[in-house]
C-alpha cells in the first residue's frame, strides 16, 4: 500500500478526532523520520516532546525486546523487578519520595487531583474543596484534567465538569492570592506552559505561590508531562527555581514512545492521602513500560543528556533570534532549553506549520499564534541550521 491507501483506510476506520497532516510515517533514524514513500522528515516535534533519545536508539530497542521475551504483563496484583528499578530512578532523579505509574500524563493528573482532594479530606473531613488551575493552560482530555484546564475551547463542549476549579493568571501572583480561600487544597500549573503558547513561570511567580502553599497547606502540583525528563536543562524544569512541588506530574519523554506517566509524591502527601483501594489502574507500572523508564534514566546518564541539552540549547535560541530578526511575520522568541516557542504575527502559524512540512521539517503550533521547537534531546549544531535552512524556505 502506498501513503494514500493508508490514509483512506485511517479515515475509514479511526474516529475522526484529529486533523492528520498528509503523511504516514514509516520508520525513523536518529532525528529524522521517513514516511511510507520514503521521504526523509527532520524532525523538531519528537512526537509533541516525546522521543528525546531520538528514533533507532539500540540500547533502548534492546532493553524493550530483551523485556517482551521476559515478561510483558503481570498486573498490579504483584510486584515486578523493573517497577521496583524505575520507581527507585525516578524518585532519585526527583528528589521526591514516592511513585504512581499511569498509562499517560493524563491519567497522571487524574492521580495528582485524586491525592491532593483525598489529603484535603483527611485533614478536615469536608468535601466541598477547591483547587486553584491557570487560564491558558492544558493538562489533558479526561473529565478530570480537563475541568483544570484553562482553555475554554477544550471544555464547553463537555460541560459540566469537575467542580470546585477556580482560575488565575499565570505569572501574575496577585490573581493567584486573590482566588485562595479556606477552601482551597491545591494550586496546579505547569511550570513552562506548553499548549497555551510557551510561558515560561515567572522565578517570582513560581516562589510565591510556593510561599502560599506552605503558609496555608495548600498542595503545589506542578505539570512537568512536556517540560520535565532534561527538555528545559535539568531533569525537571522546576529544579531551576528551587521550588520543589508537593505533587509532580511526569510523562512524554519518561518512556521515550512507550505510553507511560507518573505522579511522584513527597512524603507529606504520599503518608497521608490515598491508600489501597483509593486508585489502581491494570496496566500502569508494567513490567514493559517500567522497562523502558528504566533504560531511559539509563541512558539520559550514559549520554548525559542533560549536560547536552544545556551545552546546545543556547544555539538553538541564539539562531531562532537570528530567524526573528530577519522576518517582519516573526516577533518573538521564549522558552527554555529546548522547549522554545516563536510568535508568529501577521499570518495563521499553520499555514507556516503545513509549508515546513511541505519542506520535510517537522515542527508543531502552540496556542494561537507559536511556532514551537521540541526536538529530540539530542540534536546537534548542524541539525539546527539545517532546521534553520528549511525553515527558511518555507517561510519564502
Amino acid at each position: 500500500m502506498n501513503s494514500k491507501e493508508y490514509m483512506e483506510q485511517t479515515e475509514q476506520y479511526v474516529l475522526h478526532t484529529y486533523n492528520r497532516f498528509p503523511v504516514v510515517l514509516k520508520e525513523g533514524h536518529g532525528v529524522y523520520l521517513t514516511d511510507a514513500d520514503g521521504n526523509d522528515y527532520l524532525d523538531f516535534g519528537a512526537g509533541i516532546a516525546v522521543f528525546a533519545l531520538g528514533y533507532g536508539n539500540e540500547a533502548y530497542n534492546d532493553a524493550l525486546k530483551a523485556q517482551v521475551d521476559q515478561l510483558i504483563h503481570t498486573s498490579n496484583l504483584y510486584y515486578n523487578v523493573p517497577l521496583a528499578e524505575a520507581a527507585k530512578k525516578l524518585v532519585e532523579a526527583s528528589g521526591m519520595d514516592k511513585v504512581f505509574f499511569t498509562n499517560s500524563g493524563t491519567e497522571a493528573i487524574e492521580g495528582a487531583i485524586k491525592a491532593a482532594r483525598k489529603y484535603a479530606f483527611l485533614k478536615d473531613g469536608g468535601t466541598d474543596h477547591e483547587i486553584i488551575a491557570m487560564r491558558h493552560s492544558f493538562h489533558g482530555r479526561s473529565i478530570g484534567a480537563l475541568s483544570v484546564t484553562g482553555n475554554p475551547h477544550y471544555r464547553e463542549a463537555f460541560q459540566p465538569l469537575m467542580g470546585g476549579v477556580k482560575f488565575a493568571d499565570f505569572n501574575d501572583l496577585a490573581s493567584v492570592k486573590s482566588q485562595v480561600t479556606d477552601k482551597t487544597c491545591a494550586i496546579i500549573l505547569e511550570t513552562v506552559q506548553g499548549e497555551g503558547g510557551i510561558y515560561p513561570a515567572d522565578p517570582e511567580f513560581l516562589q510565591g505561590i510556593k510561599a502560599i502553599c506552605e503558609e496555608k497547606d495548600i498542595l503545589l502540583i506542578l505539570d512537568e508531562i512536556q517540560c520535565g525528563m532534561g527538555r528545559t536543562g535539568s531533569y525537571f524544569a522546576w529544579q531551576q527555581y528551587g521550588v520543589k512541588p508537593d505533587i509532580m506530574t511526569c510523562a512524554k519523554a519518561l518512556g521515550c514512545g512507550v505510553p507511560v506517566g507518573a505522579f511522584v509524591l513527597n512524603e507529606k502527601v504520599a503518608g497521608a492521602s490515598l491508600v489501597p483501594g483509593d486508585h489502581g489502574t491494570t496496566y500502569g507500572g508494567n513490567p514493559l513500560a517500567c522497562a523502558a523508564v528504566s533504560k531511559v534514566f539509563d541512558l539520559f546518564e550514559e549520554q548525559q543528556i542533560v549536560k547536552h541539552v544545556q551545552d546546545i540549547a543556547p544555539y538553538l535560541e541564539q539562531k531562532l533570534d537570528e530567524l526573528v530578526s530577519r522576518y517582519d511575520c516573526l516577533s518573538l522568541r521564549r522558552g527554555k532549553g529546548l522547549m522554545q516557542g516563536v510568535v508568529v504575527t501577521g499570518r495563521p502559524v499553520g499555514e507556516i506549520v503545513k509549508k515546513a512540512l511541505e519542506q520535510r521539517l517537522i515542527v508543531l503550533s502552540a496556542g494561537s499564534d507559536v511556532l514551537r521547537f521540541v526536538p529530540p534531546l539530542v540534536i546537534e549544531k548542524e541539525d539546527v541550521d539545517e532546521m534553520i535552512r528549511r525553515l527558511e524556505r518555507a517561510l519564502a
